[in-house]
């Protein structure tokens, strides 16, 4: 109900360009733009050259046995002197689908004989979540940040009396994703919190996976921008989308461009998600959403004319249905250690 006059505008930018497909131009270095298809751990190494500021990161392939994988994850844990917990994602996945925050050697070893596909193993950063979504013209020297979104992560606060349960049931926010937050914390539900302690239901900064999106401008500061400026740019072919990170250096020092880390980049896809702000005017919101398709638009018609080629149509039908086949043997949310248990470092 919500994206018929977002796309109809699209359809309007398409007969303005005479081209069905110009914004997959957009990011010349990632597959169709970003739009779909595109292999997370590329874009990743794309952005090896911000050193520290990306999440370290290695991929599974999703032909080796079970027993092949555990020994991949144990050599990367190593090298990187990395401890649990660490998070598990597939190489071609979207909006936090197949996402799983894995805590145990149990846990991992129930995933990787799940995982049917490649999959990122990714080190886990704890701390404050953002989406800061960039864009460049090809012939502007310097970018601009378009968007912040802070990203919340819901919780219950127990009073020693009622169960888990009943706290998401009569929690204002939380009983509008009761059957999304029950689920996820099954075997807890029948747990009584003490009084005042905090429950988180959410780790994952994914709308559609139940954190609160909220306007996040207020971490802008021209050090932040020039910081992401200046990572974007080492990025060759990169020139829209949003970066998702975590902050583990603490806010100031995100504020000052320093203490966080990549964990993913998303390309023309992309949304301002501060748009999701409780309180929003919807006309705000369309706005802000047509004009990132213009700038879109804009961006890929001065690559066309640097002789970018835009992804075909019939490429991205392929890429498509290639993703909906994919997708379906994503990981679940949760994952159940096996009934047997082989140390990590078992051969």
């Amino acid at each position: 109900m919500f994206y018929p006059p977002v796309l109809a505008y699209v359809a309007y930018l398409m007969v303005k360009h005479r081209s069905a497909t110009l914004f997959t131009a957009a990011n010349p270095a990632i597959v169709a733009g970003g739009f779909i298809g595109e292999s997370k751990y590329d874009i990743l190494q794309g952005l090896s050259g911000a050193g520290e500021y990306v999440a370290r990161s290695s991929v599974l392939d999703g032909n080796l046995t079970t027993a092949e994988k555990m020994r991949a994850v144990k050599r990367f844990m190593a090298d990187q002197q990395l401890t649990f917990p660490i998070v598990l994602k597939p190489n071609y996945g979207q909006r936090g689908s197949g996402v799983v925050v894995v805590r145990s050697a149990g846990v991992l070893e129930g995933c990787v004989s799940q995982a049917s596909g490649d999959t990122i193993v990714q080190e886990y950063i704890d701390g404050a979540e953002f989406g800061v979504f960039y864009y460049r013209r090809p012939s502007e020297p310097h970018g601009h940040i378009f968007s912040v979104t802070e990203k919340k992560f819901p919780a219950v606060a127990g009073d020693g009396r009622r169960t888990l349960e009943q706290l998401i049931l009569h929690d204002d926010r939380a009983v509008c994703a009761a059957r999304l937050y029950c689920d996820r914390h099954r075997d807890k539900l029948s747990s009584v919190p003490a009084d005042g302690e905090t429950f988180p239901l959410v780790e994952l900064g994914t709308h559609c996976r139940g954190a609160m999106f909220l306007d996040g401008r207020w971490v802008l500061t021209r050090a932040l921008e020039e910081r992401f400026d200046a990572i974007a740019q080492g990025f060759d072919g990169f020139y829209f989308g949003r970066f998702d990170v975590r902050v583990g250096g603490g806010l100031e020092s995100f504020r000052a461009g320093h203490g966080f880390k990549i964990i993913e980049l998303n390309g023309v896809t992309s949304e301002a998600t501060h748009i999701y702000h409780p309180g929003t005017p919807l006309t705000t919101a369309y706005r802000v959403l047509m004009r990132q398709w213009r700038i879109a638009f804009e961006i890929g018609a001065e690559n066309q004319d640097r002789d970018v080629s835009p992804t075909s149509l019939l490429t991205l039908v392929r890429l498509t249905r290639e993703y909906a086949q994919t997708s379906r043997l994503h990981l679940g949310e949760r994952i159940d250690p096996p009934a047997t248990v082989p140390a990590l470092g078992a051969s």
